[in-house]
């Protein structure tokens, strides 16, 4: 009951603070998926792996459903996200507990210092550029926050963030090791918008923590380093954009593990042949394990973006693997009545190790907007190389179907 009430008060709230600075959203965006590639729920292990003859082919659905309200005034703004995540079939018809997935998604306030500064504290979400390394992580039901506190200067076309998160509960050990959870995280971002050129730097420190000695030294933490560049310059027809980060220090993946030099590297360019066909080209190279170093990982970002929407590379997965070099061409095509389609193929190999290859990937994606919603659905199918095991299924494929609403229910900001 404490949850409904909760609602129920908010909803309330709403009508009473309804005026020129108050504003609440929601979000109905329910998912169907069908798994024929292996992992997620069908047959192997999350995330995608190869599937092998005998697997057999799953349709999942889930649904983001969430309540979103912000309220501003010259000193600050406060925003607070109530949001569920649910799968079909995860609470029996008539039970009385929910799925233990009703949770405070974002709460932050954002405090005006100055005529260019602000100070951000809360639950946020952390996202930079194209998302490489710090990103919302939208495609996932659940989406990805930092608890953080951020301080944000912008003037001139200048913008400078800098900030801190600290995850001790209970104690000063954060008994939590994987790429995912950080004990604590500080960062900066500094962005510039030209007339055509889009140039930032972003640099973070990630400090990982087990509640067992795991190092050499017998400390039970790990510090890594990531810094890089991100750059996006667009002219006419056409459009570029580039990654160069590297990372330095330790990580604890199942063990303590040195990182030096490991890089991550990328190219995009576009060009639009026409007002209906945009062309999409791109490579990227991420370091692989080498004998003195793990390979790099790209940390917080939307890697559902990267890397072919079939999530075989990093997503939870391919962290002591040798390396990625992702080949990829693709078109964006607008279609009659508001279709939309986009088509992408990749060709993967390794960075290291042998540079064996790793399949090809071919990504469809079609979308259409309607009078205040939205469907997106796409298919996708993954070519294994000659060295997949013998008893490889012969289709590995993966296809999903998403309805996304986003009603505004008040909205009286200016």
């Amino acid at each position: 009951m404490k949850k409904q009430h909760l609602i129920l008060g908010l909803l309330l709230a709403c009508f009473q603070l309804a005026s020129a600075q108050f504003t609440l959203e929601g979000e109905f965006r329910p998912r169907s998926e069908y798994f024929g590639n292996g992992g997620n729920f069908t047959g192997g292990s999350f995330p995608a792996q190869t599937a092998v003859k005998g697997d057999e082919g799953f349709v999942r659905t889930t649904v983001r459903a969430a309540l979103k309200a912000t309220y501003a005034t010259e000193a600050y703004k406060v925003h607070i996200n109530f949001q569920e995540v649910f799968a079909f079939g995860d609470r029996q018809q008539i039970s009385t507990a929910g799925n233990g997935n009703f949770r405070v998604q974002e709460a932050w306030a954002d405090l005006k210092l100055g005529e260019f500064s602000t100070l951000k504290l809360g639950r946020q979400q952390l996202s930079y550029d194209d998302q490489r390394i710090l990103g919302g992580l939208g495609w996932a039901q659940q989406a990805r926050t930092h608890d953080a506190a951020v301080f944000k200067y912008k003037k001139d076309g200048y913008n400078l963030d800098i900030g801190a998160s600290l995850n001790t509960t209970t104690d000063e050990v954060y008994n939590n090791v994987t790429l995912f959870t950080y004990r604590d995280m500080v960062f900066m971002r500094a962005n510039k918008k030209f007339d055509k050129l889009n140039f930032s730097a972003l640099a973070l420190v990630n400090t990982f923590q087990n509640g067992t000695a795991l190092s050499p030294a017998g400390s039970n933490k790990a510090t890594l380093i990531t810094a890089g560049l991100h750059a996006g310059y667009k002219t006419g027809a056409l459009g570029l954009s580039t990654n160069l980060f590297l990372q330095e220090g330790n990580r604890m993946v199942g063990s303590y593990q040195d990182v030096s030099g490991a890089y991550l590297a990328s190219l995009d360019a576009t060009l639009k042949a026409s007002d209906k066909v945009t062309l999409l080209a791109g490579i990227e190279s991420i370091s692989g394990a080498q004998d003195d170093s793990a390979g790099f990982f790209p940390l917080f970002g939307t890697n559902h973006k990267f890397n072919g929407l079939i999530d075989r590379f990093y997503v939870g997965n391919h962290a002591n693997a040798n390396g990625l070099v992702d080949i990829n061409f693709g078109a964006k095509f607008a279609l009659p009545k508001g279709y939309n389609l986009t088509a992408k193929f990749h060709n993967f190999s390794e960075e290291s190790g042998d540079g064996n290859a790793l399949g090809n990937e071919l990504d469809l994606v079609v979308a259409k907007g309607f009078k205040g919603y939205k469907l997106v659905g796409g298919y996708s199918h993954f070519f294994e190389p000659d060295t997949a095991p013998a008893n490889a299924k012969d289709t590995q494929n993966w296809a999903w179907l998403m309805l996304v609403i986003k009603p505004k229910f008040l909205n009286g900001l200016k």
